[in-house]
């Protein structure tokens, strides 16, 4: 049961998006004029299937991937029957044929950015806090520590982006190993340049700089005559430690009140940039849930909304604008050996798990996934590779230039060597797979 949940929940999702990508080949075949013999979803040999006009839409063995075939896709040497047939892919203009290429990724971002709309109307993860991040520790010896960064700082600046987030920082550490991250910081009023080379990280292959700066334990109500109060806690305390154990989010804090049995636990705060140490004794609740509590609530780092249709599709194509950037960014930096290949690419494996995961957290959290493999699919496809639908485009733009079309040969001898290269990078993203739970287990 533990394998087949997550492998039912991919076979389901990555469906959808063979579907949804190869209507769009389908539909814009169609439009154009060209004649589809095959609808295929899955690989290899025909299960079942039905026939429909000139199309055989049919279910094939192999579950992952599928394809549209049309009249004369790979064809055009003088004399073929099916290169001068008026219905034939080769017959058709060259930009109608880059419509149909394109129309294929093109279906998976319309996807992604609908599904996306979809949740942000009906729950939209709106940030509270807004202030540039915090570190709130540093590792001794480390590449923070080294840049001078001491617990306090408010990054203001970093690469060039004034007041970022806390996930822009971490993308930028991740994305950075062993080059350069220049930036500023906020100390006691004070701007502070700095500049920190992350180290790559050996087991994960990201980069570390070695700060810390989660933000989820800070006080946002103090309840009137709790101990918290009394021990002078006050609203917008960052808690640091307790009991000398690092607070890397509220759950850290309430386990520490919830084992104390009462007796005095120690804190430390960051406030306006200074630590502060408190020592309070949690009250006795009488509750088995919650048998001891110390007078706080929590800020959390997001609140949920629902937002018009205007309003989430705006977001939606922000987010989807930002992960498409990103999706570039962490390729020109496994390029660049700023993070190792190892860490960047999930096979069908590790989509699995992810799947699985996010089907268990519920729908919201599935059709997201859902919808980031998508814009995954779109790009991937999009890239200048031979076999994919970027490396077609990219055939039929040499073709625009050359004002004639390639010949057979050279176009069967290109997609052999995309067919291997493929090849290569789907043995390379299992066997990381396969890693990566070996090394968990």
């Amino acid at each position: 049961m533990g394998f087949l949940q997550p492998a039912f929940w991919v076979l389901v999702l990555l469906g959808i998006m063979i579907l949804v990508h190869e209507a769009g080949h389908f539909w814009a075949a169609l439009a154009v004029g060209i004649k589809v013999e095959t609808f295929s979803i899955g690989l290899g040999p025909r299960l079942f299937g039905i026939k429909r006009g000139d199309t055989d839409f049919r279910i094939a063995a192999i579950p992952f991937g599928g394809y549209v075939r049309m009249t004369g896709e790979m064809t055009g040497l003088p004399g073929d029957e099916r290169s001068t047939d008026p219905r034939s892919f080769q017959a058709k203009a060259r930009w109608q044929r880059a419509i149909v290429i394109i129309a294929g990724p093109l279906m998976n971002i319309i996807l992604a950015v609908a599904i996306v709309t979809g949740l942000y109307m009906y729950e939209f993860p709106k940030e509270v806090d807004t202030r540039n991040p915090t570190i709130t520790g540093v590792t001794p010896d480390s590449p923070a520590a080294q840049a001078g960064l001491q617990a306090g700082d408010h990054i203001v600046n970093l690469n060039g982006r004034e007041n970022p987030n806390w996930d822009y920082v971490l993308t930028e550490e991740t994305l950075n190993a062993n080059h350069a991250i220049t930036g500023a910081v906020e100390r006691r009023g004070a701007r502070i340049n700095f500049t920190v080379t992350p180290v790559m990280d050996p087991k994960e292959g990201l980069g570390k700089a070695g700060w810390s700066g989660e933000q989820d334990a800070q006080v946002d109500t103090v309840v009137k005559d709790s101990p918290a109060q009394a021990a002078g806690v006050r609203p917008g305390d960052l808690f640091i430690s307790v009991n000398g154990q690092a607070v890397v989010s509220a759950l850290t804090v309430r386990q520490a009140i919830f084992h104390s049995g009462g007796q005095p636990v120690s804190f430390e705060v960051m406030r306006n940039g200074h630590m502060q140490k408190f020592s309070l004794a949690p009250r006795a609740t009488g509750e088995s849930k919650a048998p001891y509590l110390i007078g706080v609530s929590f800020r959390p780092p997001v609140q949920f909304v629902k937002l018009s249709f205007v309003d989430a599709f705006g977001q939606s194509l922000r987010f989807n604008k930002q992960n498409a950037l990103m999706i570039f960014q962490v390729l020109g930096s496994i390029v660049e050996r700023r993070v190792a290949a190892k860490a960047a690419m999930s096979g069908p494996i590790g989509i699995a798990q992810l799947s699985g995961e996010a089907a268990q957290q519920g729908a919201w959290s599935y059709l997201f996934l859902m919808a980031i493999v998508s814009l995954n699919l779109a790009i991937f496809n999009l890239l200048p590779i031979p076999i994919l639908d970027g490396g077609t485009l990219l055939m039929l733009l040499i073709e625009m230039l050359l004002q004639r079309e390639v010949s057979l040969q050279v176009k069967e001898t290109v997609l052999r060597l995309g067919f291997v290269f493929l090849m290569m990078v789907v043995v390379f993203v299992i066997y990381n797979d396969i890693s990566r739970i070996l090394t968990k287990g």
